[in-house]
């Protein structure tokens, strides 16, 4: 059997190929709110955005259940190579800027109510922080097309320092107490999001820094990832603001807002509480499997290209998205990315549900986690005030912005060079 592993694999074809397409219903949907509203005659529809996230992806992942199963190793790399599945990102942005250049158009026509205009607001909100997700897979990749379309997309919610940090901040320091992306047991989402949103854009400064003074290039120069990324957002709301009058700005700002508080929401899910250990040398152990959330719901995969399968990326950050793998011991949330966004969203209702999975997967020793430093007692055992660290970190253990920076490896470049 063994020998006809390769033979099966040339014979196995996705079959969910298609059904990726299904990702490419998202920056249509305030096209759809429009078209919903317009027939039915009901200015609720203009919020169509965040019902069909939070509410109908939901039922349709109860209703389809999980597939936890993984392509053939033997057609890992002719699956890799399709491009196919490459056109699937990139034909997002185009949907996702005409949505946005249509939504200016009805907003600036002034006869939307505040309320339709709010909803087509969120609605395209929604497509901004999926754009975020969108611009996250084309991001790790080495092509520079596809660095290039990452950094267009990340435009419409203003967060292209995401480009900097993530992949040179976030993929070094995750699940560990300096990581401003991962979420710490007994912090909620509320608490979090300040200190992601401002440590996030602190740390990808500082990178951005470092690499510029290391090939001897001035910080303020169009070297910089970070100022490049903010001038694409600059030129972008300038343009739609020219073309459709300065009505239209409030909503631009309040689409861009949801839609990285969006993206920070999926962060505070993927990381919550999970810790690296330190090893006797004083660095962190290596990324595995165990250090992130999974999900394997089928429907809030193929909407967020595969997303939920973060464990496999994390380990392997250059891995296509069609080929991430479900593993066993990687700790698997309840349900879809979608159900926990809004769970994470009423604190209480958070911890009652995770916390518990937390403890287990950590064998009931919250020393284990990556505590919030204010974490008080509760029934799952936290301690009232909990140490940052597990127990058995060395005792030169330090946090702290200079501390983070001195540890980082060397390999961050070569892990996934920025452009110049």
């Amino acid at each position: 059997m063994a020998e006809q592993l390769p033979d099966d694999a040339l014979r196995w074809r996705d079959p969910k190929r298609y059904l990726w397409l299904l990702a490419l219903a998202v920056p249509t949907l305030p096209f759809q709110a429009g078209l919903l509203a317009r027939v039915t005659g009901l200015d609720i529809f203009w919020w169509w955005g965040p019902f069909f996230a939070f509410a109908l992806v939901p039922i349709f992942d109860h209703v389809t259940g999980a597939d936890s199963g993984n392509p053939p190793e033997a057609a890992m790399k002719r699956l890799d190579a399709d491009r196919y599945y490459r056109w699937c990102t990139y034909l997002y942005l185009p949907l996702q800027f005409g949505a946005l250049v249509w939504a200016c158009g009805i907003w600036s026509h002034g006869e939307l109510s505040l309320a339709a205009g709010l909803g087509l607001g969120a609605t395209t909100g929604v497509v901004a922080g999926v754009a975020i997700n969108t611009a996250h897979e084309l991001g790790h990749k080495r092509e520079q097309l596809e660095r290039r379309l990452s950094r267009m997309a990340l435009a419409q919610s203003w967060y292209g320092h995401f480009y900097v940090e993530h992949n040179h901040g976030h993929h070094i320091r995750v699940a560990t107490p300096e990581d401003p992306a991962s979420s710490r047991m007994g912090e909620s989402f509320w608490r979090f999001l300040p200190r992601t949103v401002v440590g996030s854009i602190r740390s990808a400064w500082l990178l951005e820094r470092r690499r510029l003074n290391r090939r001897g290039r001035p910080v303020w120069s169009r070297h910089n990832d970070i100022l490049t990324a903010w001038a694409i957002s600059a030129a972008l709301f300038g343009m739609l603001t020219a073309t459709f009058g300065w009505m239209v700005l409030p909503y631009l700002l309040l689409q861009a807002v949801l839609g990285f508080c969006l993206l920070e929401t999926v962060n505070y899910v993927e990381h919550y509480g999970l810790l690296r250990r330190r090893r006797p040398d004083g660095r962190y152990e290596r990324v595995a499997p165990q250090h992130s959330w999974n999900s394997n719901n089928t429907i809030s995969n193929l909407f967020l290209f595969q997303l939920q399968r973060h464990s496999d990326h994390h380990a392997n950050p250059l891995r296509r998205y069609q080929t991430l793998r479900h593993f066993d011991e990687a700790p698997q949330l309840p349900s879809g990315y979608a159900t926990m966004i809004v769970t994470a969203w009423f604190p209480p209702l958070w911890r009652r549900v995770m916390d518990p999975r937390l403890l287990a997967h950590h064998a009931g020793d919250a020393g284990r986690a990556n505590l919030h430093p204010a974490a008080r007692k509760t029934d799952g055992g936290v301690p009232r005030r909990a140490p940052m660290r597990p127990p058995d970190c060395p005792s030169e253990f330090r946090t702290g912005r200079e501390a983070l920076h001195e540890r980082l490896p060397q390999r961050t470049e070569s892990m996934l060079t920025t452009s110049d």
